[in-house]
């Protein structure tokens, strides 16, 4: 017999007693989930939907799905240099697979555990497969990073090796020539169905970092979100950009396309004052993740990549002027009412 709503929710989504986080104060299985964030802390929400066939593949493992439905959500946190408290499932079935739903949730309840994260609440319905999380996090009063705090002159950093994803995607679409080997492919597509959300990076950024943002839509075009909002510009060094060791074989176009427009990296990207160039090499260290000197701000507005020159740069206008370029429409960030226009 198949399994209704409610014994669904109780199979898969309800923890036993004594097992994963525990801390709201009433939890999944109310009207409403009921929490209060520590004294001096701020609430941090983020909500991201996910829909098949246009933010997975219907041949997606559900494992690594439940994974990364939860980690697109957490990486928002980080983002803002938020500690993870909790989440809601909204899940759009069009049947119920129980086979799918254990694995679906074992990845994605695997992960809360690694974040403390706790499942509150969600709703389960019939329809074609989505699902929405709505994740709640916290962080200290007056401490959040943002958009809006970059600064003239900030350095531009970022975490990770983008562009990893978007060589999957392309790999699935038949777009590479020549293809991916089989080590190659394995790891970007588990970059792509598998994102690490940097929330330890995140939190280590309070107080580093002057402005802060996911890498989700596209390096080029989430950083234009921080520029628009600190009303600064930005200068790029082509040089500086990290570059994978799956994409060196690729030609220096395919490289761009992937690091500067490749999105579905949850990677961090953000702006720092020179003076804390020592103490972010440390917390990379520290994590044992790179961070890389992409860039700096400036006053004038707009977007200019540069072939090299980000050390001779730092305290002054590149000196081979002339070379820089504007950026390309082709890397500009990714909008699902615009995608295939």
């Amino acid at each position: 017999m198949s399994l209704g709503e409610f014994d669904l929710i109780a199979r898969y989504f309800q923890r036993p007693a004594g097992t994963g986080p525990r801390r709201a104060i009433v939890g999944n299985g109310d009207d409403c989930a009921i929490i209060a964030p520590a004294a001096g802390m701020q609430l941090a929400l983020s909500t991201d939907t996910l829909v098949e066939g246009r933010h997975f593949l219907s041949t997606v493992n559900p494992a690594r799905l439940g994974h990364k439905a939860l980690a697109v959500n957490l990486s928002d946190l980080a983002a803002c240099g938020a500690r993870p408290l909790g989440f809601t499932l909204a899940l759009t079935l069009p049947r119920v697979d129980e086979a799918w739903l254990a694995d679906f949730a074992r990845g994605l309840l695997d992960l809360a555990d690694e974040h403390d994260c706790e499942l509150v609440g969600g709703d389960t319905t019939a329809g074609p497969l989505a699902i929405g999380i709505t994740v709640f996090g916290e962080v200290p009063s007056g401490q959040a990073l943002l958009r809006g705090g970059a600064r003239a002159g900030d350095d531009i950093w970022l975490s990770g090796h983008p562009g990893e994803a978007r060589l999957a995607l392309e790999a699935f679409r038949g777009n590479l020539h020549p293809p991916l080997g089989s080590e190659a492919f394995e790891a970007c597509r588990m970059a792509m169905e598998c994102p690490d959300p940097r929330v330890a990076l995140g939190e280590g950024l309070r107080g580093l970092a002057s402005a802060a943002i996911d890498v989700s839509d596209g390096l080029l075009g989430d950083l234009g979100h921080i520029l628009q909002r600190s009303r600064v510009g930005a200068d790029l060094f082509a040089d500086a950009l990290p570059c994978s060791p799956w994409l060196l074989p690729r030609s220096r176009a395919e490289q761009l396309d992937c690091i500067l427009a490749g999105g579905d990296d949850y990677e961090l990207l953000f702006t720092a004052p020179p003076a804390h160039r020592a103490a972010i090499g440390v917390l990379g260290a520290s994590l044992g993740l790179p961070l890389t000197r992409i860039g700096r701000t400036r006053a004038e507005p707009g977007r200019t990549i540069w072939p090299s020159g980000l050390d001779a740069a730092a305290d002054g206008a590149p000196t081979d002027a002339g070379r820089g370029q504007p950026l390309p429409d082709r890397w500009a960030s990714f909008d699902h009412f615009k995608a295939g226009a």
